[in-house]
This record gives C-alpha cells, sequence and structure tokens, in this order.
C-alpha cells in the first residue's frame, strides 16, 4: 500500500501541493477542504464592480481532481493530533504518513469589525460588498472608506494589495457610473507608510495616484473600533463612512489552537527552511498557515505559498528516497504583485537586491484577467503550467 499524504486546505498552497504530490505517483494523496472550490482571491477585487461573476472567482475542487487524480474529502477540520498523525475533522478521524498543513489564516479581530466587509474574508462576502455598493449608487452619492490592518505580533501577516486594487476600481466604477464627484474614497491604515514591504518606489507610486484620483488619506492612526457609521481611531477621531471595506491583518488559524503543533506568537506553524514543522520528521506546514522567517519586508502572498508547497513536496519525496539534501524557501522569499488599477496596472516586485515598480498602462489591467483564466486552465489541466508562474 503507498503511503498516504494528506493536505489540509483548498487554497493556492494546499491545491498546489496536492498536485505536485501527485505528479510523483508515489503516495495516495487526499486533499481536505471545507469549500469545494477553490476561490482565486487576487480576481475577486471585480466582483463588487461586477467585473466578474462569482463562478468565475471560483475553481472546481472536483474538476481539478479529475484532472490530476488525487483524492478530495469536502470536511471541516476540527483538530490536528500530530503525534498520533491523525486529523481530526466534522465528519471522519483521518490517518497519515506525512501531512501538509495548508490551512490558510485567520484574522485579528477588532471592536465592531462586524460593521465592516472585507474582500478577503469569506468568498460571499465580495456579493455582499456588491450590493452595497450598488445601493449607494442608485441612491447617488455616499462615503467609502477602505483600509487594512497589521498584525503587531507578525509584520508578514498583512494584506494590503488588495485593498489598492480594490479602492482603484471602485473609483473607476464610479466615474464609468459618472457619479464620482458624487462620492468621497478615503483610505485608511494604522501604519505611517501603508504597503512599504513593497518598497519605496510603489509607495510613492500609490501616493501619487490618490492626489490625482482626490482620494483622501488617513495614516499613522491605530483603528479603536468600528461603529455603523464608520471608523474611530485611537485619538478618537472619526472617518464617517457608508461603506468600510477593512481588510484585518491575518493570525492563526483556529483550528490550530486546537493541535499539538508549535506555534509562533502570532499564531503560525514554526517551521525550518524546508517546511517542516519544528520536533516532527512527517509534518510541514506551507502559505498562510506558516510563520516567516526572513528580511523585515517579508510578505505571504499567494506565489510564495505555491513555493513553499513545491519545497514541502520535494523534501517528503528526499526523505522516502533518503536523500540528505533538503530544498529550502527562504532563497525564493520575494514580493511580487500586478497591482491592478481598473483600466492598467503595475508591476511591482521586490527581492534581497532589487526593487522595481513598472506601469503598465491597460495592458496590465488585461494580463491580470488573463492570469485569471490562465489559474483555472493550469489547475484543471487545461494548459500547461510555465515555470515560475
Amino acid at each position: 500500500m503507498p503511503k498516504t499524504v494528506m493536505v489540509l486546505g483548498g487554497g493556492f498552497a494546499g491545491v498546489q501541493a496536492a498536485i505536485e504530490l501527485q505528479r510523483q505517483k508515489r503516495f495516495r494523496v487526499v486533499l481536505v477542504s471545507d469549500r469545494d472550490y477553490l476561490f482565486l482571491f487576487p480576481t475577486s477585487i471585480w466582483i463588487p464592480t461586477h467585473g466578474i461573476t462569482m463562478d468565475q472567482a471560483r475553481v472546481s475542487l472536483e474538476d481539478i481532481r479529475r484532472a490530476h487524480g488525487f483524492d478530495v474529502v469536502v470536511d471541516r477540520v476540527t483538530e490536528i493530533r500530530a503525534a498520533e498523525s491523525r486529523v481530526i475533522t466534522a465528519s471522519h478521524d483521518l490517518g497519515y504518513d506525512y501531512l501538509v498543513v495548508a490551512v490558510g489564516a485567520g484574522k485579528t479581530a477588532l471592536d465592531g469589525q462586524e460593521h465592516t466587509l472585507s474582500i478577503c474574508g469569506q468568498p460571499e462576502v465580495s456579493l455582499d460588498i456588491r450590493d452595497r455598493l450598488d445601493a449607494l449608487i442608485a441612491r447617488g452619492s455616499g462615503s467609502i472608506a477602505v483600509g487594512f490592518g497589521g498584525n503587531p505580533k507578525d509584520k508578514s501577516a498583512v494584506r494590503g494589495g488588495p485593498a489598492f486594487e480594490f479602492l482603484f476600481n471602485v473609483e473607476r466604477h464610479l466615474r464609468r457610473k459618472g457619479v464620482r464627484d458624487r462620492f468621497t474614497l478615503t483610505f485608511f491604515a494604522p501604519m505611517e507608510s501603508p504597503g512599504e514591504r513593497m518598497g519605496a518606489r510603489a509607495v510613492a507610486m500609490v501616493d501619487r495616484m490618490f492626489d490625482q484620483l482626490g482620494i483622501a488619506k488617513r495614516y499613522g492612526k491605530k483603528i479603536s473600533r468600528f461603529r455603523p457609521e464608520g471608523v474611530v481611531f485611537e485619538d478618537q477621531s472619526t472617518l464617517d463612512a457608508d461603506l468600510v471595506m477593512f481588510i484585518p491583518g491575518n493570525a492563526g488559524h483556529p483550528v490550530l489552537m486546537h493541535s499539538d503543533l508549535p506555534l509562533s506568537d502570532a499564531g503560525f506553524v514554526t517551521v525550518d527552511d524546508h517546511c517542516l514543522v519544528a520536533g516532527t520528521n512527517s509534518v510541514y506546514a506551507v502559505g498562510d498557515a506558516a510563520a516567516l522567517e526572513g528580511p523585515d519586508w517579508k510578505a505571504k502572498q499567494g506565489h510564495l505559498a505555491e513555493v513553499m508547497a513545491r519545497v514541502a513536496v520535494t523534501n517528503i519525496g528526499r526523505t522516502e528516497d533518503g536523500i540528505a539534501e533538503r530544498e529550502g524557501y527562504r532563497r525564493h522569499l520575494s514580493i511580487l504583485c500586478l497591482m491592478d488599477t481598473g483600466n492598467g496596472a503595475a508591476l511591482v516586485f521586490r527581492d534581497a537586491t532589487r526593487q522595481a515598480v513598472i506601469p503598465l498602462p491597460v495592458v496590465g489591467h488585461w494580463m491580470k484577467r488573463g492570469w485569471g483564466l490562465y489559474a483555472r486552465w493550469t489547475k484543471t489541466g487545461k494548459v500547461p503550467r510555465i515555470p515560475g508562474l
């Protein structure tokens, strides 16, 4: 009987790990996910502005399974018992020989956060944002506040890019509707320089665009709480808004609290450069679930999640082959973002030695739209994956 490798999580990291494992043709590969689809979060910025439908942002796990051949269990993981090589779900008690933890992350919580909507929350929330935005446009005027937060215990646990992209697309949408002059748009963040992980050039570019588009900025004040009327900051100043789209900082996934895996102060699984969980010889953690090590500008992104998945799979194979050499993820650390603006995009790149921002008017938007199709087609085996993309 082949050994069983269980992958927890149906996001980019988990799906990539399952695909790579199945290619080795030596394991029984089981992917466990609480959703029956992979959600293409980078494309969800267009759902609220009717650029795409919800279905266009979802890729059926059954379609991916048929293309690659691994098993899929759609169920909610409730507990990980690494010492017993077992995973407990709402309906199953599952054993494994190797485990890849790719459950993603939870969210930090602020008082009154229920009064906000997040483009990086549950996929269905993008529809709620769309409906709220439609209602404001139908009313004819309004105020919209867009922001993101962080996690003081882990500076890499931040997701700011989609907030910028969402706001640029909303601004463009309001212009197309002919009502931009009747709306107030404000970007807020507790950091003095939001987006600085992308590099100084990218921050300067975003700042210039905000000024050109008449988008107000509220930076450098910690958020005290949210209320139905908007945002309250630590100095008790307020930002009134009819709609607040807020992306909270990432935190450890709740299921990790019900596990015997070692966790960082922020609640992420501690791993070495090989993605191996500390104190184990058969459990790996990748993507948002893992605590990253590296430079101060490091950030958790989809491309890094897939890199970590490939690293973990490579090292599982080498363990089985008795090869001592291991692959590491840290040498692949980089920031890579095609930041969509609704009518163009900018390619942002940063690694240990370089920073670059390349404006891509018009074509950049369609490149990102094309990436959405490419992601779907490669995951379902319709086109081959281009190395590195």
